[in-house]
């Protein structure tokens, strides 16, 4: 009886001491409201339209669904019902697109005061023409495919490489967001980028030129800047950097639309580690970049760039002797 009421005191004190905490919060909400006027802050308050982050995982897997048709449908897929899945899922793939499209359009347009898009409209119209853009889509994924299968032994076969390759995923959320990119519509290709980098681990701006059979290998850590130029049969590693040049804090505006990425030109191999820099950099055809390599300059077609070969030290934990041996590359 008495443990009884001793826990019954114990439980009385901490709902009293949950209730004056939730006393306190009035007063921090009041503040957190006077910060809302504060304009070096951010919030986004008004009748402005805002992107569905769930629709852009949906649209996403719809297009997917269409791109490899049977490979990621909810049900079984042959030649009696192909027709019949393909048309419902291209219907509600124009239906969500269009949406998530008039949806920035009208955002852009109410928040920053600018001349009417006519975004409704120009938001099918855009639908519509990447919808008639996935025939192309297909025959570019598909040297994607072609190309990882080619230069990877552990690949068994095409469809493991559609099913798990996360490089392809990104690459094939890459080629969608470009294609919307090249469109001029804002906002909802870096969403999309953005997404797929969440899953990969794998950063590709929508604004990179990339072509054909373009293989990512293992992936984590890749990042693709947004003016980089990579050619045709380009392969790179995991922690590979196509980037910029750092830069001072006012130079952003000036060089927004410059040229800060560098090039890569066909049959380029980038082995992981490796950072490349800088919007005159040239990478020249059938080049490899060792890895760990860092450059900021160009170097000529057929070349190979290495580190120098590190020296180990081994410590032997009973003799207390070291010995050093160059590691061959």
């Amino acid at each position: 009886m008495d443990e009884f009421l001793i826990d019954k005191a114990a439980c009385h004190t901490e709902r009293e001491n949950i209730s004056e905490h939730r006393q306190e919060l009035p007063k921090v909400i009041d503040k957190i409201m006077a910060s809302m006027s504060d304009e070096n802050c951010f919030a986004h308050i008004g009748d402005e339209p805002i992107h569905f982050t769930t629709s852009v995982k949906e649209m996403i897997d719809k297009f997917r669904e269409i791109l490899f048709p049977g490979y990621f449908a909810r049900e079984k897929v042959d030649t009696a019902n192909i027709l019949y899945n393909t048309g419902q899922a291209v219907s509600q793939l124009y239906d969500i697109l269009s949406e998530q499209i008039i949806h920035v359009l009208r955002h852009d347009c109410l928040r920053y005061e600018l001349q009417c898009a006519e975004c409704e409209p120009r938001g099918n119209d855009v639908a519509l023409e990447v919808i008639r853009a996935i025939p192309d889509l297909r025959r570019s994924l598909a040297e994607d495919v072609k190309g990882a299968y080619d230069g990877d032994p552990a690949a068994k076969s095409h469809d493991e490489v559609i099913f798990s390759y996360p490089g392809l995923y990104a690459i094939t959320v890459y080629r969608i967001a470009n294609l919307l990119h090249k469109l001029n519509i804002p906002q909802l290709p870096r969403i999309m980028s953005e997404y797929a980098h969440s899953l990969t681990g794998i950063d590709i701006h929508p604004g990179a030129t990339i072509g054909n059979r373009f293989v990512i290998d293992h992936g984590t850590g890749v990042v693709v800047g947004e003016t980089s130029v990579i050619g045709n049969n380009v392969r790179i590693y995991q922690n590979v950097t196509i980037g910029a040049l750092s830069l001072p804090p006012n130079a952003g505006e000036k060089l927004r639309d410059a040229k800060r990425h560098p090039t890569i030109e066909d049959d380029v191999i980038i082995y992981s580690g490796a950072t490349i820099l800088g919007g005159d950099t040239i990478i020249g055809a059938r080049s490899v970049v060792g890895g760990n390599v860092w450059l900021t300059n160009s170097i000529p077609p057929d070349t190979k760039v290495f580190m120098e070969s590190p020296h180990l030290v081994y410590k032997n934990q009973d003799t207390k002797k070291e010995s050093r041996h160059e590691n061959p590359v």
